[in-house]
């Protein structure tokens, strides 16, 4: 037998060694989990209980405070009826009663009893009111608009579009309270009556999805934006869910990103769905650039997965997109994985890096375990719900295994 100690956060913040976790040395090189699990030591309301040992508390700023990961960023990942959401709403709730705050971004309807419980109804963006980002600089703002316009055309802005952009930019008047989507297609509006091909045209039509096309609402619209001022903010997209606008909708997570980037407390973006943005070249960029600000700004990016080969089929074999994404995942420390099936499996073995062994133990999971990997520490978790929980996650639907 072979002791192991781990560092182990106490009441005054400090993180001290303590013998926690203990197991034979086979166990540790097939999974690198222990005999006796210690769990990670935090204090806290419990997620669930760990296979080897007592209650399981994660909680992924706490976790980097106590040194048990390098930032506070997360990965959900699981089949159908795993256990996923219930997870994620069971951390956000316990997120908000220590005052905390969160955004989600909710691309199938899922988080409307979350929302409701907490007195805060979701927010359908395009229908309720449109996002912006606040208080960004004029090149943030530019970049974000020339995101934008890739993401809906499906394709990088070529040399003479990015001309025309700037251009055009250089003339928007900064106190016109006009949306700036609108504002720019007012400049190019001439353009859009001229038959002939031109990339001033092309933007012109791109440009007008998003003032009175099938992008409305989403970015531009009447009034001011969407102000973010509640604890929670559920951003329901679900009226683009398999249409091909999913990913221009979902960057709404930027404008969510820089709202809680203006607050003093600990805010947690959870991105539903996550691979809308992996999958798109402009977002993938600006996601890859938040996660990295996550720690300054004190943000804690949740991104939710179900096919890890949607992971996988990210850009081409050997591109730069798919080694971003894959990066990406690489550098999180927090994943939470419930079941997959073997070929989902090996995929995400190779998105994150897993050892052979913890690749061949998704399969088997039961519905509402998860293999937690938190730094160089592994647990063996069955999540519980509550009562309390109960009236954010259906816990019967979870247990008839209709559930996410």
């Amino acid at each position: 037998m072979g002791l192991v100690p781990l560092p182990i956060a106490r009441g005054s913040g400090l993180v001290t060694p303590a013998w926690t976790h203990w197991g034979t040395s086979e166990h540790f090189t097939l999974l690198r989990l222990p005999a006796h699990d210690g769990g990670t030591g935090l204090e806290g309301s419990a997620l669930g209980r760990a296979r080897r040992g007592g209650e399981f508390v994660l909680d992924p700023f706490d976790a980097y405070r106590a040194g048990l990961v390098t930032n506070p960023n997360m990965v959900v990942a699981g089949s159908i009826g795993a256990g996923k959401s219930t997870v994620v709403k069971m951390t956000v709730d316990r997120a908000l009663r220590r005052g905390r705050r969160c955004v989600v971004v909710d691309p199938k309807g899922e988080y409307a009893a979350l929302a409701r419980a907490h007195g805060h109804p979701p927010f359908a963006v395009g229908r309720d009111g449109w996002c912006w980002p606040p208080s960004m600089s004029e090149r943030e703002s530019l970049d974000f608009v020339l995101s934008l316009l890739a993401s809906a055309k499906g394709a990088p802005l070529g040399d003479e579009e990015l001309y025309v952009v700037e251009r055009h930019w250089g003339l928007l008047r900064a106190t016109d309270p006009t949306p700036v989507l609108a504002q720019l297609l007012t400049g190019l509006a001439p353009f859009l009556d001229d038959p002939r091909p031109s990339a001033q045209r092309g933007l012109a039509l791109t440009l007008r999805r998003f003032v009175d096309g099938d992008l409305a609402g989403l970015f531009a619209g009447a009034g001011e934006a969407y102000d973010f001022t509640d604890p929670l903010v559920v951003l329901d997209i679900s009226r683009y869910w398999s249409t091909p606008n999913l990913t221009v909708a979902a960057l709404s997570a930027v404008a969510a990103a820089q709202h809680l980037a203006r607050r003093s407390e600990p805010g947690y973006l959870v991105l539903d769905e996550s691979w809308a943005l992996l999958s798109d070249e402009a977002a993938l960029r600006w996601l890859q650039g938040s996660w990295k600000l996550s720690r300054a700004r004190g943000i804690s990016h949740v991104l939710v997965l179900h096919r890890w080969s949607d992971v996988a089929a990210v850009g081409s074999l050997g591109s730069a997109q798919r080694a971003r994404a894959q990066g990406l995942l690489r550098e999180c420390e927090l994943t939470w994985l419930f079941r997959q099936p073997p070929d989902e499996a090996r995929e995400l073995a190779t998105a994150l890096g897993l050892s052979e062994r913890e690749a061949l133990s998704l399969p088997s999971l039961p519905r509402g375990a998860a293999l937690v990997r938190y730094g160089a520490a592994r647990s063996l978790v069955d999540v519980r719900v509550d009562r309390h929980d109960a009236l954010v996650v259906d816990s019967d639907e979870a247990m008839r295994g209709e559930g996410d």
